[in-house]
C-alpha cells in the first residue's frame, strides 16, 4: 500500500507545487487567514472528508475515516504567513504587500492536501482514520494550535504528526530528535521609571538609560552563574530604546527580551531571576520599574517511539545516511502543545539547494524552497501513518 501511495504522490506533485505556489502568491497574517483557510476547507470537502471550520479560531480539521477500522493518526499543517516584505523575483512572488511565506507553512498546507487526496484514492482500504489539522497563526503568540485543542481538534486522535520546512538542510534530507527539537518562548518587556533633566545635571536625576545598561549587564550573568552548565538557556535583549537628544538625560527607558529553554524547572527560574534582578538593580539607583513577562511557547518535545517509528519509515522514502538526529535549536514552535496531549514527533525536512539558490533561511526576506521537499515531506508523513497502523492497529 506504501508503494501505491508513493506513486500516487508522485502524481500529485504538480498539484502540490501549485498549491504552494498559490497559497505563496496570496499570505495572510496570523489571526487573518480567512481565504487560506477557505481555501482549504474547499480542497477537503471537494475530495469527500468531514471538514469543520472556525475551529478555535480559523483553523480547519479535515477527518478522512478509512473503509476499516483502526487507529486515528492526525497530521497538522500551518498556514499563516509573517509581515515580510517579500525581495524573490519569482512567478509565486506575494501579491500581498508587506505579507510573506517565509516559514514554509505554504509548503506544510500542500504536503497536507497531497497526502488527504493521495489516500482518498484507497479510502476503503484504509485501516483507520487520518485527521488534517490545518491550524492558523503559529507565528504570533498566543498562537493557534492551543485554542484548536480547546476545541477539540485532538479529540479521538492517537498520534500526532507534522513536519517543517528546514533551509539549513538539503533537501532529500531529513532531521529529528528523541527528545527536545525545539525550545519554549517566552517574552518580557522591562519598564525603568526614572527622572530626566538636564545631562549637565546628573545629580538631579534618576539616569534610566545608565540603569538599563547596568541592568542589561546584569541579567547576562543568569545564564552563565545561575542555570545549571549541563542544561541549557538563552536570554536576549533585543530591543532598547530610552531619550533622544545628547544633553537630555531620559526619564524612561523601556527594553524587551526573549528567554529560550527546554527543562521546565529552568524555565521558571529564568522568569524568578529576571525579576529579582530586575527589582534590586532598579531600586539600587532609586528607581521604579514595572515587568510584563509573558510565558509563550512551551518546549517541544518529542515521544522517543513516535520518533522512532517516523525515523523507520522515513527509510522507505530516503537513503538511510540522509536521515539525521540532530540536536535540538532554540527556535520554538506551538505544536509543543499538541505534543503535551498525545504521542507523536516533529521533524524538519530539508528544503535547500546550494545550486539553485534555495540558500536563505525561514523569516527571510528571501527565503524559498527547492520544491522537492513537498514530495519528501509527503512521502514520510503517509509512510507513518500507514507503519502507525500497522504497528498498533
Amino acid at each position: 500500500m506504501k508503494e501505491q501511495m508513493f506513486l500516487k504522490l508522485d502524481e500529485l506533485y504538480d498539484e502540490m507545487v501549485d498549491i504552494r505556489r498559490h497559497l505563496h502568491m496570496n499570505p495572510e497574517l496570523s489571526f487573518q487567514e480567512h481565504e487560506t483557510a477557505k481555501f482549504i476547507a474547499d480542497y477537503q470537502t471537494k475530495l469527500g472528508l468531514d471538514v469543520q471550520t472556525n475551529v478555535g479560531g480559523l483553523g480547519v480539521v479535515a477527518t478522512l475515516k478509512g473503509g476499516k477500522p483502526g487507529k486515528t493518526v492526525a497530521i497538522r499543517a500551518d498556514f499563516d504567513a509573517l509581515p515580510i516584505e517579500e525581495e524573490n523575483d519569482v512567478p509565486y512572488k506575494s501579491q500581498n504587500s508587506g505579507v510573506m511565506h517565509a516559514c514554509g507553512h505554504d509548503a506544510h498546507t500542500a504536503i497536507a492536501l497531497g497526502i488527504a487526496k493521495a489516500l482518498v484514492s484507497v479510502r476503503d482500504e484504509l485501516e483507520g482514520t487520518v485527521v488534517f489539522i490545518h491550524q492558523h497563526a503559529e507565528e504570533e503568540d498566543p498562537g493557534g494550535a492551543k485554542s484548536m485543542i480547546e476545541a477539540g481538534a485532538l479529540e479521538g486522535v492517537d498520534a500526532v504528526f507534522a513536519t517543517h520546512m528546514e533551509n539549513y538542510i538539503p533537501v532529500n534530507h531529513i532531521s529529528h530528535n528523541d527528545n527536545y527539537i525545539l525550545g519554549s518562548s517566552d517574552d518580557f518587556v522591562i519598564e525603568i521609571k526614572g527622572v530626566g533633566g538636564h545631562a549637565a545635571f546628573p545629580h538631579d536625576t534618576t539616569d534610566v538609560i545608565s540603569i538599563g545598561s547596568q541592568l542589561v549587564s546584569n541579567l547576562q550573568q543568569v545564564v552563565s552563574r545561575k542555570v545549571d552548565p549541563l542544561k541549557s538557556a538563552v536570554l536576549t535583549i533585543g530591543s532598547f530604546q530610552a531619550g533622544s537628544k545628547a544633553n537630555v538625560i531620559s526619564g524612561a527607558c523601556i527594553m524587551e527580551g526573549t528567554v529560550r529553554t527546554f527543562d521546565k524547572d529552568v524555565r521558571q527560574e529564568m522568569y524568578d531571576w529576571i525579576k529579582q534582578i530586575t527589582e534590586h538593580t532598579c531600586k539600587a539607583f532609586g528607581a521604579d520599574y514595572h515587568i510584563d513577562y509573558q510565558f509563550g511557547y512551551p518546549a517541544t518535545k518529542n515521544d522517543k517511539t513516535m520518533n522512532q517509528l517516523l525515523v523507520n519509515a522515513a527509510k522507505d522514502v530516503l537513503p538511510a545516511e540522509n536521515i539525521k538526529a540532530d540536536p535540538p535549536t532554540m527556535g520554538a514552535e506551538d505544536f509543543s502543545y499538541f505534543l503535551e496531549q498525545k504521542q507523536g514527533t516533529y521533524f524538519f525536512t530539508g528544503s535547500a539547494n546550494e545550486e539553485k539558490g534555495f540558500i536563505y533561511p525561514y523569516h527571510h526576506p528571501k527565503f524559498d524552497i527547492d520544491e522537492k521537499a513537498l514530495e519528501n515531506g509527503a512521502k514520510v508523513l503517509t509512510a507513518t501513518i500507514f507503519d502507525f497502523w500497522k504497528t498498533y492497529n
